[in-house]
């Protein structure tokens, strides 16, 4: 086939015209994960302070921020993320854990790239993020096992079947011949938080069979049921609590972070929070070691953000504002969506995942609200490697504003109801 020249002019990634959220008088699109206009006017001041003060500082010190980063990121990066993790967390962070990225999608590619056997095996859950399946599918000698997931966490028992399967010793060189990717807080499609038992039974099963578990941790301080208590605790925090404390511990979880959620996903920058086997692995990668550090820029300016106390003020600005759209969408929803349909409120996130009867699909469902009733979601099997979890449907309410989201979800209600009406008068 010939290479045909393409420009798609975009200003954002999802500037389609099917999928144009900024264009709320056209079509009420509750499917995309993006934090709204409005909040993220914000950053544009902020940004401004932390800029003109870094940049004075720069001036006087080298300015070493235009100059190569260390692999992992500069020391004062590290420690400024720590703290604020520390803060956020209500936990203890420590800077010799923490590896900078451009976010948490550049973070899954170092780990499947340095740390997994070509040939390794990557367990996901039966629903998870979509984009994340086409990541992992891009390195196409790796192979790709859904694990049923129940409402607190994946199906151990089935997960241990499978690592029984698929097990090998892994080449030479790479630390893991398998990775468990999955996102054990406000869980994106589902919004589930794993239990207390499953957190403990994974880690157990990680140490004894030495696969990795690459947790995408991006909405952890994104919690909304009680604003003083802390979020819930993150797999890699029960982990690594054991460094120094058990014999023959190793270190079997990596907490996948990002501030696209919690600040801005324009300046692509994240981190993970790793077990010193992995930190070493990637500071000794030849990615990391040519390309500096990644995006060392920003991490400067973002580190005499969090200094100024910003980054917090920015965090919790989103945090009041998301809280009051999930009520009223939660609320809408309980209100109006019919019988036979169901959803579990979340306490954290961005998502809710909405359950229609099993003999409803979602995809077409949503191609009628679309051309009947100018509302649409994203279908369940978006979010399925085999292709399944056709009657569900996942809602965003980040995006949008309270009354917007009432007025859209009800409407979104009355077309499921008429709907399954059509449905059950052609059976």
């Amino acid at each position: 086939m010939d290479s045909v020249r393409q420009e798609i002019s975009q200003r954002y990634n999802f500037d389609l015209p099917t999928m144009d959220v900024y264009r709320t008088e056209d079509t009420a699109i509750m499917g995309m994960g993006l934090p709204p206009e409005k909040l993220l006017r914000e950053c544009c001041y902020i940004f401004q302070q932390a800029t003109a003060k870094r940049m004075k500082y720069e001036l006087k010190n080298s300015s070493f921020l235009f100059q190569y980063g260390p692999s992992i990121g500069t020391t004062e990066f590290r420690k400024s993320l720590a703290s604020f993790l520390a803060d956020g967390y209500r936990s203890e962070v420590n800077m010799s854990d923490l590896v900078q990225t451009s976010g948490a999608t550049n973070g899954l590619h170092l780990i499947l790239s340095t740390l997994v056997d070509l040939a390794g095996v990557i367990f996901v859950d039966e629903y998870t993020y979509m984009i994340a399946l086409e990541t992992i599918a891009q390195f196409n000698t790796m192979k790709i096992v859904p694990v049923p997931l129940d409402e607190d966490g994946p199906n151990i028992a089935t997960l241990q079947a499978l690592i029984d399967q698929h097990r090998f010793e892994p080449t030479k060189g790479k630390l893991f011949w398998g990775v468990y990717y999955t996102m054990p807080t406000f869980h994106n499609p589902t919004g589930i938080v794993f239990s207390e038992a499953k957190c403990q039974q994974l880690i157990k099963l990680a140490r004894a069979t030495d696969i990795l578990i690459a947790c995408d941790d991006v909405y952890n301080l994104l919690h909304y049921a009680d604003p003083d208590a802390p979020p819930p605790k993150r797999l890699f925090a029960r982990d690594i609590a054991d460094l120094g404390r058990v014999e023959g511990w190793r270190g079997n979880v990596i907490s996948n972070g990002s501030f696209s959620k919690i600040l801005s996903p324009g300046i692509r920058l994240g981190w993970m929070e790793c077990p010193p086997r992995c930190v070493e692995a990637f500071r000794n990668s030849g990615v990391l070691m040519s390309g500096g550090a990644a995006n060392n820029y920003t991490g400067g300016v973002v580190a005499t953000l969090i200094q100024m106390g910003l980054a917090r003020r920015q965090l919790d600005h989103y945090r009041t504002n998301y809280a009051a759209r999930l009520d009223a969408m939660a609320e809408t929803l309980q209100a109006h969506l019919p019988a036979g349909c169901s959803f579990r409120k979340p306490n954290g996130g961005y998502f809710v995942w909405i359950r229609f009867p099993s003999h409803i699909d979602c995809a077409e469902f949503n191609r009628y609200c679309l051309e009947k009733y100018r509302v649409s979601a994203i279908p369940g099997v978006r979010f399925s490697f085999a292709k399944e979890a056709r009657h569900f449907l996942r809602l965003t309410f980040a995006f949008h504003e309270p009354d917007y989201l009432r007025r859209s979800v009800r409407t979104l209600c009355e077309a499921a109801r008429e709907y399954l009406e059509i449905a059950a008068s052609t059976v």
